[in-house]
């Protein structure tokens, strides 16, 4: 199946006009037009024929270069005028002056002076008159030559806007959303930031793509959750799609900090000293019980799917423990729901963004993607396969559609074994009962790795070894039902793939890549704006077993995902943890486990007690999303295999550290 599902959006766009047809002339390229190492500058369909592209034939040392400050309506900071976010701009100078117009690639971040963007972390630079000089990243290099302009928003109350940070709330949203209304006429602009000069984007056409990692990408789902015009399409790289689930998971708390610690990390030392008023309601709403409250109504852009007119382009790195895929199945199913058209990569690093995973493709296919929702261009990627999926550092393999159209939710049950806690793990109902004690020094890497023992911080379950390859793919949700003997207990639950292999080892501090000396350019450079970046390279840990899904739950939470009780010790409780969303492959021969317990170190914080807690196994069970379903289970777990070999000791994949996580790739 293709992309493009349900709505022919091209079909009221399809008119190309002289402008955009200038962009693929294969004439002389102006002297100091863009060169890159990078992608090839054509582009073939499969049966051998030139599709029309965008080339860089226009210069990018004497683009355009400015600065606007845009009228958002609010005024967060309370000084009794409207704020005003700064947009810094660089667009092609020859469209303009021959009276044609380009559309705009934006990326909107509260990061551009505090901690900068990307892996070298590049912040913007100004000349002395304020005029801007260097943007982050290689969108401005590559594209601009291409015919699109890029704007970089800083977000209210940071670098130079005015406002305040307000963590993925009104204000944050409110920042980017103006700009694309002043791009289509829609919103007022100044040339300063607090004269009373107008200027209009008369340079565009006002299609715009918004594209950023993490907070960058967060800001550009909640865009796309207003349904706001001009907004044509979103690449949300790492991003967050609901605020409470990046702080909380059912009741449990991820983080020892809440949005007061991100919005004062981020914030310029101004608005520092003015949004006291907003930083207080960051910490009053957003209380340490795990309690919803309004604050997240705000800030949760899934409900609003249904608003969506831009495509999304979604990149995710399935071991993110950082912005974790619990952010990606309910988004992407919402998505799914409102016809909205859609593509995904599933990497296997952490938060890293793909140009420093896979940057010779993820160029070209970003270069492509835009070329078809910003210009209209038919080059055949909305017929292409719905999802890249990497199976091994640097081995991708594709899927039309995702999930597939065979999968299905398979109820799998676990059952008490020979020793307590080492049980198994299949189709029959599940019998007898498993007991565990919290360990807050414990965490998953600990559990998988000592999965055959009976050790006292864990439950663990496991497959048959597979006689043929098992494939799950989207999000897994583990139903518990246990009794714990204190008034507080938090729960984890998690999938593994028992077995050997090479993985990335997500776990290190570059999360699965290792920056390289050596550089490739990717665009046009400037003196003060350089388009070559330090190349990278896939780090690889060799394990006995690979964390495939995991998912916590504040048992207190039990009777609503929405407010937590104290328990009664020695009652009997029955919650459901959210796995987060994957796409693994557990080959013949490995097995597959399930393991519930308690703490799971650094990756949520510890309850007040140290409960121990007894699973009912007949009560228990998990619903994992199999390709070809219960059948393709039943058949991977039929006849007789011989067990991969499984390390007895840690996994080698570094274990969850403790940090101050900031959702973007930065930590303290």
């Amino acid at each position: 199946m293709s992309i493009r599902a349900r709505r022919p959006r091209f079909i009221r766009s399809m008119l190309v006009t002289a402008a955009t047809a200038a962009l693929v002339i294969t004439g002389v390229l102006p002297s100091n037009a863009a060169q890159t190492t990078g992608p090839s500058a054509s582009a073939a369909t499969s049966s051998g024929h030139l599709v029309r592209e965008s080339k860089p034939v226009y210069a990018y040392d004497t683009a355009v270069r400015e600065s606007v400050w845009v009228d958002t309506g609010l005024d967060g900071d309370g000084d009794g005028k409207d704020d005003r976010v700064a947009v810094d701009i660089v667009r092609p100078r020859e469209p303009a002056a021959q009276g044609r117009k380009v559309p705009v690639i934006m990326d909107a971040s509260p990061y551009y002076s505090c901690c900068g963007r990307g892996n070298e972390g590049q912040k913007k630079t100004y000349d002395a008159q304020g005029n801007p000089v260097g943007f982050p990243l290689y969108y401005d290099n590559y594209f601009v030559p291409r015919g699109y302009a890029f704007v970089a928003v800083d977000l209210a109350g940071t670098n130079r806007s005015d406002g305040c940070v307000d963590v993925g709330g009104r204000s944050d949203i409110q920042s980017a959303k103006a700009v694309i209304d002043w791009l289509n006429g829609r919103a007022r602009a100044y040339t300063t930031r607090t004269g009373a000069t107008r200027t209009q984007a008369s340079w565009t056409n006002g299609r715009t793509g918004m594209i950023g990692k993490s907070y960058d990408g967060t800001v550009a789902n909640g865009v796309a959750a207003t349904g706001v015009r001009g907004l044509e399409t979103i690449v949300p790289i790492s991003a967050i799609s609901s605020w409470y689930d990046y702080y909380f998971s059912k009741g449990a708390p991820l983080y020892d900090s809440g949005p007061e610690w991100l919005s004062d990390a981020v914030e310029s030392p101004e608005a520092r000293a003015r949004c006291a008023a907003v930083q207080k309601r960051l910490v009053d709403e957003a209380p340490r019980t795990g309690d919803w409250t309004r604050l997240w109504d705000e800030r949760t852009y899934v409900p609003d799917a249904r608003k969506v007119r831009a495509s999304v382009f979604l990149v995710h790195g399935m071991q993110d423990l950082n912005v974790r895929t619990q952010h990606v199945g309910p988004w992407w199913d919402a998505l799914g729901k409102a016809g909205v058209d859609r593509k995904i990569w599933l990497s296997q690093t952490g938060h890293v963004d793909p140009f420093d995973f896979r940057r010779d493709t993820w160029v070209t296919t970003l270069h492509r993607w835009f070329d078809h929702e910003l210009l209209g261009y038919d080059n055949g990627i909305d017929r292409e396969p719905m999802a890249d999926i990497e199976r091994a550092p640097d081995q991708w393999s594709t899927s039309a559609t995702w999930p597939p159209r065979t999968t299905a939710a398979t109820t799998l049950r676990p059952a008490s074994g020979a020793e307590p806690g080492v049980g198994t793990l299949g189709l029959r109902p599940g019998t007898g009962t498993a007991t565990f004690t919290d360990d807050p020094s414990r965490n998953e890497t600990d559990w998988a790795a000592q999965i055959d023992r009976s050790t006292p911080d864990k439950a663990g379950f496991t497959t048959r070894p597979l006689t043929r390859d098992l494939r799950l793919s989207g999000s897994s949700r583990v139903t518990v039902t246990a009794t714990p003997n204190t008034a507080t207990a938090h729960l984890s639950a998690v999938l593994v793939d028992l077995g050997p292999a090479t993985i990335r080892d997500y776990g290190d501090s570059g999360e699965g890549i290792s920056t390289l000396p050596d550089r490739t350019c990717w665009g046009a450079s400037t003196p003060g704006d350089s388009a070559c970046y330090k190349e990278t390279a896939a780090t690889k840990a060799d394990v006995g077993a690979t964390v495939v899904s995991r998912g916590w739950a504040d048992l207190g939470n039990y009777a609503s995902d929405r407010t937590g009780r104290p328990l009664t010790p020695g009652k009997r409780y029955t919650i459901t943890l959210d796995l987060g969303a994957t796409d693994h492959v557990v080959p013949a021969g490995h097995r597959l486990a399930l393991i519930v317990a308690g703490t799971d170190q650094y990756l949520i914080d510890p309850p007040a007690d140290r409960p121990t807690l007894t699973l009912d196994l007949t009560r228990t069970s998990a619903k994992v999303p199999f390709v070809g379903g219960a059948a393709a289970f039943a058949r991977a777990t039929s006849g007789t295999a011989t067990a991969a070999p499984h390390t007895t000791g840690r996994d080698q994949v570094h274990p969850p550290r403790a940090t101050h996580r900031i959702p973007g790739g930065s930590a303290s």
